[in-house]
Formats: structure tokens, C-alpha cells, sequence
């Protein structure tokens, strides 16, 4: 008879690392070269990240993934073209990705925002929608202001929005929806013996 192994997950703090990882050899590598090294280290990086991600897990997350896939695309189209524009066109669609994900779960009656939550809290019906609405509308005012940032400011300026400026807001965003959490928390019964 087979047993099955217990899924794994990293603990926060290593897993912050693995995502967070690659932008920091981004931006430290594009401080020392130029934007098209950087992108290349980058893309490097966020495959390495999933390959240690995955000997660690034994399984790869959507979000990760899908961030790998877009970086190499768009990375990929900076290198061949020689054209920077397409790595800071990377967290503009990474963005909408996911306000789209989001949005088009609500649409067929899925709530991912839920899926991805569900064993850390646990909300009524009305407080995942709108969790979920709420983040989509973070992920697109991101998507222009990485439009704003990168159309009207240097590399190194656009670089180092993405790792002290994005990062924070983003934790920050998440740590806001603590009183629609707590509003819209369902207690779960106690068990009787």
C-alpha cells in the first residue's frame, strides 16, 4: 500500500526569499552592469528560485509559476530585441494576470483569493468577494503605477520602485484588510467530546 507524503511548505520567511530572491540580484546586478545583464541574471534567478522551490515542496505554486513564465517571456524579448522596454512592461502584465485570474473567478463563481486563503482564516461568502474585488483594484492601480514609474524615470529609479517601493506597498495593502478580515471572520464551532 503507498503512502502518500505529506505536502510541504516552506516557512515564510525562506519562501519570501525564494520569490523575492530574483529581484534582488536584478537590482544588484543592475547597479554594477546594465538592465540587459540584469534581466539575463534575473531570469536565471527566477528559474533557479522554482527548481529549489520545487526540491524543497515537492510542488510549485500557480503564482510563482506564472511569474517564472511571464519573466522569461518578457526577458527573454528584452534580450533578443535588445530592447529594455519589455522588462518594464513585465510587472504591468503580471498585474493584470492576476486582476484577470481574479476577475474571471468572480465571473464563473470561483473565488481564488478564497482557494489560496482558505487554511489561513476563514470568511464568510460576502468578505472573500470582497477581498477579492479589493485586491483586484490593488493589482491594477499597480499596473499604472509601474506604467507611471517606468515611463518617467531612470532604470536604476524603476529597479529599486520595484523592490522598496512595490514590495511595501504590497505588504502594506495586505496588512489594511485585517479589519475586513476580522469583520467578515467565521469562528468555527467549538467540538464537544
Amino acid at each position: 500500500m503507498a503512502t502518500t507524503e505529506p505536502r510541504r511548505r516552506l516557512p515564510p520567511l525562506a519562501r519570501l526569499s525564494l520569490d523575492l530572491g530574483p529581484l534582488v540580484f536584478f537590482f544588484i546586478v543592475l547597479r554594477a552592469a546594465d538592465i540587459f545583464v540584469a534581466t539575463g541574471v534575473f531570469m536565471a534567478a527566477v528559474v533557479a528560485g522554482i527548481g529549489v522551490g520545487f526540491a524543497l515542496e515537492r510542488r510549485i505554486s500557480p503564482m510563482p509559476l506564472i511569474t517564472a513564465a511571464v519573466v522569461l517571456v518578457f526577458g527573454g524579448l528584452t534580450l533578443y530585441l535588445h530592447n529594455k522596454t519589455f522588462i518594464k512592461l513585465k510587472p504591468t502584465v503580471i498585474y493584470l494576470i492576476f486582476a484577470a485570474i481574479l476577475g474571471g473567478g468572480v465571473a464563473t463563481g470561483r473565488n481564488f483569493i478564497k482557494t489560496l486563503f482558505d487554511h489561513a482564516f476563514h470568511l464568510s461568502e460576502e468578505g472573500w468577494r470582497q477581498l477579492t474585488f479589493r485586491w483586484i483594484g490593488f493589482f491594477i492601480a499597480m499596473a499604472i503605477l509601474n506604467e507611471i514609474v517606468w515611463r518617467n524615470f531612470s532604470d536604476a529609479f524603476w529597479a529599486g520602485f520595484k523592490l522598496f517601493g512595490a514590495i511595501p506597498l504590497t505588504l502594506l495593502f495586505a496588512l489594511a484588510q485585517t479589519p475586513l478580515i476580522l469583520k467578515h471572520e467565521v469562528k468555527s464551532e467549538p467540538t464537544g467530546d
